[in-house]
Formats: structure tokens, sequence, C-alpha cells
């Protein structure tokens, strides 16, 4: 958007520390002030449930966390995950692409597609056959 981040961040009242914060992606940064930092970018915050959404009407999104169980591929390959039902979603995408050629294409699912595919999008990586 090419706006400076201090000016931006003393036009959302806050700190040029917290504007780095949110953009990073930091926890400890309140929702408040992610608020008032979309406020000034001219950006709308909504809530939606994204779990009453059918996987297919969710292009594009990729979950906090990923439930291996809602995976099928991802749960064969991870199987040497143990102790943890979930996954991040950069640990979902390195095991894919570690073990793409182990997958059969043709059988994945389309909602494990379009993870896969939103996972690459968000995480900005891309090796193999992938």
């Amino acid at each position: 958007m090419r706006i400076n981040a201090t000016i931006a961040a003393e036009a959302a009242g806050m700190s040029r520390v917290t504007w780095h914060r949110i953009e990073k992606g930091e926890p400890s940064v309140t929702i408040g002030a992610y608020a008032s930092a979309a406020m000034v970018l001219g950006l709308e915050i909504g809530i939606r449930n994204a779990l009453a959404t059918k996987p297919d009407e969710r292009e594009g999104w990729i979950p906090a966390r990923v439930r291996l169980a809602e995976y099928p591929a991802l749960k064969q390959l991870a199987w040497q995950v143990q102790g943890s039902d979930f996954l991040t979603p950069r640990e979902a995408l390195s095991i894919y692409e570690r073990n793409w050629r182990h997958l059969d294409e043709q059988a994945l699912q389309d909602h494990e597609r379009s993870l896969i595919d939103a996972l690459r999008s968000a995480l900005g990586e891309h090796r193999g056959d992938l």
C-alpha cells in the first residue's frame, strides 16, 4: 500500500513497535490494536464461523491448526507424529512436500487439495512436484 509504517502507527494511536508486531502477526497484540490498524488501512474486520462453512467454500483459507483426522492423505503421511491430532500449517506443508512422491494425486479429496493449494499460497513455499 506504500504507507509509511511510522505515520500509520501514529494515525492508529500506537507505537511503531506495536505496528511492527501486528505486521509479524504476534499473538501478544490486543485485538483493539488490530482494529485500529485495520481502520487506518481502510480494512474491515469481521467475525464469521469458519466451522459452519463447508471446506469447499473456504478457498484460500488455512486453519490455525490442521486437524489430521480431516485430511486422510496427510494423516497417512504423518504416521511418525505421535501424541498430537493437530499440526501447524507449516508442519503440514512440510510433510506434504517431503512425501509427495508417496501420494496418489488422483485419490486426494477436493478439500485436501484445496488445503495444499492454500498452504502453498499462504506460506509461499513450493518444492518438488507440489
